[in-house]
């Protein structure tokens, strides 16, 4: 393995032993939280420090890069959510062709070196290290060699339709089911990103909206208008959210813009995050500019009393 990831593991060097399983944890979902609690128990009872591995970019981006990929979280708020979850250590570990040629035995004995890993936790259906070869027997057998122990948790958990995935929550999103996306999640999906310089078409049409930058490999819902929480430092706000190109105005790249209810302040660079709460419909072009403007109040009164509701 490279110094560099050396370097990456040493600057987060452990107080004690630790426990730790390695992963992508993209939306940090149900299956994620499952994990991660069974982690901190094993932990907790053998007196080890519970940590995880995230790597970053996806092993997918990487190996295939021709296909597309589009994160549930950026690397910020996958740490973020997994420090809240309870881990004491979590290690962000950027995943290389070096990376995924390091021969698991080779990967496991760096952990020990440098993290001082003793029990190492995995999934029946985990893998890693160079052609996969890295499943829990093999681990189990190194384990022994050079003094931690592996543990593999129970079957994945799964929902009443489907295994709880990253890919059950993008089809999910992509769809537009919104409640499929919760309940796999275990929350409302969330987008976050500075608020950049628009058009200022929205101000001209009565509603000023905030253009949320988001990076191209985030993953969006179905386009179309959202009611949505808005949130700024500790504040947060009814909104309502269009995303999507902008057909009315032939737009071609996709927008997040969000009108903050009953706010007048300038957010020009300050971060936002939005919280998806039902979608209202789906992206259309009207008309003309004035249809356009009666469906957006019409929108705006809809947001407001479902939200209304809402905690």
């Amino acid at each position: 393995m490279s110094e560099f990831a050396r370097q990456e593991m040493r600057r987060l060097a452990p107080a004690r032993g630790t426990a730790l399983t390695i992963g992508n944890f993209d939306g940090v979902h149900l299956g994620h939280q499952h994990l991660v609690s069974f982690l901190i128990e094993r932990a907790t009872a053998a007196g080890l420090q519970p940590g995880a591995l995230t790597l970053y970019p996806d092993p997918v981006r990487v190996l295939r890069p021709q296909e597309p990929m589009q994160y549930l979280t950026s690397l910020e708020e996958r740490l973020e959510l997994l420090r809240k979850l309870g881990l004491e250590l979590v290690v962000p570990l950027t995943f290389t062709s070096e990376l995924a040629e390091t021969a698991p035995r080779a990967f496991v004995r760096v952990l020990r070196e440098e993290l001082d890993l003793r029990l190492l936790v995995m999934g029946p259906d985990n893998a890693f290290g160079r052609n996969r070869d890295g499943s829990p027997e093999p681990m189990a057998a190194f384990g022994k060699e050079l003094g931690f122990e592996v543990v593999v948790m129970p079957a994945p958990l799964a929902s009443e339709q489907t295994t709880v995935s990253s890919t059950a929550i993008r089809k999910a999103l992509a769809d537009g089911d919104l409640p499929a996306v919760e309940a796999l999640l275990g929350r409302r999906y969330s987008l976050r990103g500075p608020v950049v310089t628009g058009e200022h078409r929205g101000r001209g049409l009565g509603f000023p909206t905030a253009n949320i930058g988001v990076t191209a490999d985030r993953a969006l819902p179905a386009f179309g208008v959202y009611a949505t929480w808005a949130y700024l430092g500790e504040s947060r706000y009814q909104s309502a959210t269009s995303i999507g190109v902008r057909p009315q105005f032939d737009g071609q790249h996709p927008s997040v813009e969000t009108f903050v209810f009953d706010f007048d302040e300038d957010l020009y660079d300050e971060s936002m995050r939005i919280e998806l709460v039902q979608r209202l419909r789906p992206e259309m072009k009207f008309e003309n500019v004035e249809a356009l403007v009666q469906q957006m109040h019409a929108d705006v009164e809809l947001s407001r009393q479902i939200l209304a509701g809402q905690s």
